[in-house]
């Protein structure tokens, strides 16, 4: 995209000069429409809550790009279209939905002057809606939410209100919030204006203090929630580290924690959503301490700190500095809160000081700026721009960072906002939240640890150019349009900030050519900034954050969220026509395949992945290759400060913040937090929030039972048991004991006789089957084996086929069986087959491949030669659908129908789909990794669909349904 001196007229737009974009096509084709380029298909969409049974939501016929997977049409078509579903201003397309969106924004462009012709401006269309249907970006929520509608067009996902030391501004927070809260977004605010309760009142009183006043608004955002919806409300409340309330501040939510195992251990309903969870208070918010670079220092010295009047800013009260940093840290290592945000670091960064400072964030704390401001968000899917040789397009990435700058841009010329100090500030620095996702998954592909200097180089390289160069489209559209209204006054702040920018760009050692490669292009774009920016100014006071991404990470189909690693090596695929199925991510190979593993080696460890969830031990796995597979959860889950070099590493290359929470296991202790939060300091972040395995109550379980609830749940239930006794000594109780069938093969049946060789060892296995083809029996001989070994073959085969006809399911033997490593081991004769661990692993194998559905064995990553074969020609295992008459179709065993209608069509197309019983009940990665690993994943069930929750960013959202716990 380049700018030019166009012959049109400034027209009634925003436009400073004769100046106009003039645009080139990089994604999209002349003379086609991106939707023409693709294949559509029509899909049923059909959610349920799996504990009640209730239907949440159901629309027929709904259509999508083929490519785009169950998951992405099902969050889309549940989150975002717009219309009473069954009326006919429902959307249904996608076509709709980007349109809608696009069209907006285009007609935008044209009203403010951006364009320099019809024809620019439809290139610009066009681009866009190419970048959103093939996934390769999308903007917040908010925008699908509302643009285009009759609704208010708002596209900001983050606020950051104001509260002064008065009655009036304080009620005024309540109805602010409230408002917020009801549209569907969130917001944060800083309380550190309002007095202490140390501290009078003109009156002559002693002032309530702000932590009084947080009950209010905790108890305000309860009952509005957000957007009407059954989760809590998305808010963050700061209080600095020398307020007089801070230890008041610092322990609230400790204290309510311990009120919640007390309840919840006389009997009261303390889970998220419980009936007695509303007695609890403060639960609403996530709590940071804003901490200076003197209080950290103090912290470092062992030496006092000042606790200052909020009217004169006199020292009332001193306090021990490493002591209230202990306090901190022990609040957090109880309950996850409080938060750290480090000021100094945060207004070093700041483009308009002399506006104001920036006092406080979003409540996922990515977005930093001025107060009663809104930012607008929009993300890029790493994976997209991964070349076939495995290095990353960082043409193409920037060229995409233009285009989408522009149109975020463009969007506040027409966007409505909650109120009208929000309003005002928003349109006079127009802050933008561009970002990333799926870095994780991009770093994997790439061969590169998350937790190694060239994982870190390679995210930082990213990171400066995606603010680079939207930095100097900034630049660009302020010679257009001219630069946001708070300039001049910061306009040198905002120079130097840049140049902080391009000088962190300087320090970077990049380990590679792939890294190289994007470092030349930023170093490059912050060059331009500098010179651009000399001569124009700047459109926009901020440009980049990496927020959280929930939904929108999903309607893109990507594997990891913001600057997340992969939370698990496994997942869930959810299936056309109802199911899922269990898979190995899809990164993997290819990862495996860039260090230089070959066919049979991939498919043996990419076997074992689905069977264990991690990489320990995997056949032929290097283990110096085990750190690119390490992950959020499970058996090789990242060290704390791996999150933390990762933050830092980003960090100087973007204008906000980062939405993350470093994990930390259930046995750490409060002096590790300590050292987080000090590393995090000293290493040069914004904020750093923690999170310890298991130490909220108060959070929906994985089941009913109490699971999770740690040894005072023991303590509640030895007491219950008493109880129980004498209750149950005025009772009658039947017992009812059942006992398994045993279901004995026909004297005649059918079997079959394999002959195999595993690594040079011959044997013979003869199985045999039920009327209805279920296995029944199996009986192996091993050649050149003695009595003994005969003697304990025969053995194993009866147990086994006694269990079997006792209705041991043949897949709890495969599971248990294959993968199991013993001479011999290695090459067999069987093509199905070919690289054995044992014969245990290739007999249970085969067992798999003879008798085991399709859908069966694709849980547990066991596939023939031509299901492995068609993968590798068409991207997927499963067997092309059999055609044939509905009667057919309907006596076939394992298919479940479906009526998809095309436009169009006179009549319906039947199309198969497996049906796939989830393993154990397991319906996300969450509950995937609980199941393979035995431990629990500390995370609050969806309010609206019931499955288990996992970490995005500092939030939670839902595989399901696609809600989120945080504001984007």
């Amino acid at each position: 995209m380049t700018e030019t001196v166009s012959g049109t007229s400034r027209g009634a737009g925003d436009g400073v000069s004769g100046k106009r974009l003039t645009l080139e096509r990089v994604f999209s084709t002349e003379g086609v429409h991106p939707y023409d380029e693709l294949t559509w298909e029509r899909r049923d969409v059909n959610q349920t809550n799996w504990k009640t049974g209730a239907v949440v939501f159901e629309q027929r016929g709904v259509e999508f790009p083929d490519f785009w997977s169950v998951n992405a049409s099902t969050i889309v078509t549940t989150k975002y279209f717009r219309g009473a579903v069954g009326t006919e201003v429902r959307e249904w397309s996608l076509k709709q939905l980007i349109d809608r969106v696009v069209q907006t924004y285009t007609k935008a462009g044209k009203d403010h002057g951006y364009f320099a012709t019809v024809a620019d401006a439809e290139i610009f269309e066009h681009e866009l809606t190419w970048l959103l249907v093939h996934q390769y970006f999308s903007f917040n929520s908010p925008v699908w939410f509302n643009v285009g509608t009759p609704s208010p067009q708002q596209v900001s996902a983050c606020f950051i209100l104001s509260v002064d030391d008065s009655m009036d501004s304080i009620l005024n927070w309540y109805k602010e919030e409230g408002f917020i809260f009801k549209g569907g977004s969130g917001a944060g605010l800083n309380l550190s204006r309002i007095r202490s309760s140390k501290e009078l009142l003109s009156s002559g009183g002693t002032a309530s203090g702000p932590v009084s006043f947080m009950r209010g608004a905790d108890a305000s955002a309860g009952t509005i929630k957000s957007g009407g919806a059954t989760r809590r409300a998305a808010k963050m409340v700061v209080l600095d580290v020398d307020h007089p309330d801070i230890v008041e501040f610092v322990e609230t939510k400790a204290r309510e924690e311990d009120k919640i195992r007390a309840l919840r251990d006389a009997g009261f309903d303390m889970d998220l959503g419980g009936v007695d969870i509303t007695s609890v208070q403060y639960q609403n918010a996530n709590n940071s301490v804003r901490v200076s670079d003197e209080f950290m220092r103090a912290v470092e010295d062992g030496t006092d700190f000042g606790l200052r009047s909020r009217k004169d800013n006199s020292v009332i009260e001193t306090v021990d500095a490493r002591g209230l940093f202990t306090k901190i840290s022990q609040a957090a290592w109880a309950c996850a809160d409080p938060g750290l945000q480090y000021d100094d670091t945060i207004n070093d960064w700041h483009t308009n000081p002399e506006t104001g400072r920036i006092t406080a964030s979003n409540p996922c704390s990515e977005y930093m700026s001025l107060d009663n401001s809104s930012c607008n968000l929009a993300s890029l899917n790493l994976l997209k721009f991964l070349k076939d040789d495995d290095t990353f397009d960082a043409p193409l990435f920037a060229k995409a960072v233009e285009f989408i700058i522009t149109a975020m841009d463009i969007s506040i010329c027409f966007a409505d906002f909650p109120t009208e100090p929000i309003a005002k500030t928003t349109r006079d620095y127009r802050q933008l939240g561009i970002g990333y996702a799926n870095l994780g998954a991009l770093l994997m592909a790439m061969g590169l640890g998350y937790d190694s200097d060239g994982g870190r180089s390679m995210a930082a390289t990213i990171t400066s150019l995606l603010t680079g160069q939207s930095y100097k489209r900034s630049a660009e559209l302020a010679a257009i349009v001219g630069p946001y209204a708070g300039y001049a006054r910061n306009a040198e702040a905002h120079k130097r900030v840049m140049r902080k920018h391009q000088a962190a760009n300087d320090t970077i050692r990049t380990l590679g050519i792939a890294d190289g490669q994007v470092h030349a292009l930023a170093t490059k774009a912050w060059s331009d900034v500098q010179e651009l920016g000399a001569l124009n100014g700047f459109r926009n006071a901020q440009a980049s954050v990496l927020a959280p991404t929930g939904t929108i990470g999903f309607m893109m189909d990507c594997d990891t969220t913001g600057i997340e690693p992969d939370f698990s090596l496994v997942k869930f695929k959810k299936l056309v026509g109802g199911g899922s199925m269990q898979i190995v991510n899809q990164t993997i190979p290819r990862a495996l395949r860039k260090m230089g593993y070959v066919g049979e080696q991939v498919e043996a460890i990419v076997d074992y992945i689905g069977e264990h969830g991690h990489v320990i031990d995997a056949p032929g796995l290097k283990l110096e290759h085990y750190d690119i597979f390490d992950t959020a959860m499970g058996a090789r889950s990242l060290k704390p400060m791996g999150h933390v070099r990762m933050m830092a590493s980003c960090q100087p290359f973007l204008s906000g913040a980062i939405s993350k929470t470093v994990n930390l296991p259930e046995s750490a202790t409060v002096e590790e937090i300590e050292d987080i939060y000090l590393q995090s300091w000293k290493l040069g972040l914004k904020a750093t929030a923690i999170y310890r395995d298991n130490c909220k109550v108060g959070q929906p379980l994985s089941s009913g039972k109490g699971d999770n609830k740690g040894e005072d749940s023991n303590k509640s239930a030895a007491a219950g048991d008493v109880v129980g006794e004498v209750i149950e000594a005025t009772k009658v109780i039947e017992k009812i004991v059942y006992a398994p069938t045993r279901k004995r093969l026909p004297k005649s049946r059918t079997s079959r006789t394999t002959s195999f060789t595993v690594g040079g060892a011959e044997g013979y296995m003869t199985s045999g089957a039920h009327d209805d083809g279920q296995l029944g029996e199996v009986f192996l001989k091993l050649g050149k084996q003695g009595s003994t070994l005969a003697g304990v073959m025969d053995a194993f085969s009866i147990a086994v086929s006694i269990g079997l006809q006792y209705g041991v399911p043949l897949e709890t033997y495969v599971a248990k069986f294959t993968n199991l490593r013993f001479e011999p081991a290695g090459l067999t004769d069987d093509p199905d087959v070919r690289m054995a661990q044992s014969l245990m692993d290739y007999v249970w194998r085969r067992l798999a491949l003879d008798y085991m559905t399709f859908e069966e064995r694709s849980a547990l990553g066991i596939y023939s030669a031509d299901e492995r074969q068609r993968h590798l020609e068409t991207g997927s295992y499963e067997p092309v659908t059999e055609t044939g008459s509905p009667s057919e179709l309907i006596e076939a065993e394992f298919v479940d129908l479906s009526l998809v209608v095309e436009p169009g069509d006179a009549g319906a197309r039947v199309e198969t789909s497996a049906v796939v019983v989830e393993p154990q009940q397991a319906r996300t990665s969450a509950e995937l990794m609980e199941k393979l690993t035995g431990t629990a994943v500390d995370s609050p069930l969806c309010m609206t669909c019931g499955t288990k929750m996992r970490p995005a960013g500092s939030c939670y959202v839902c595989e399901g349904c696609g809600s989120t716990s945080g504001c984007s």
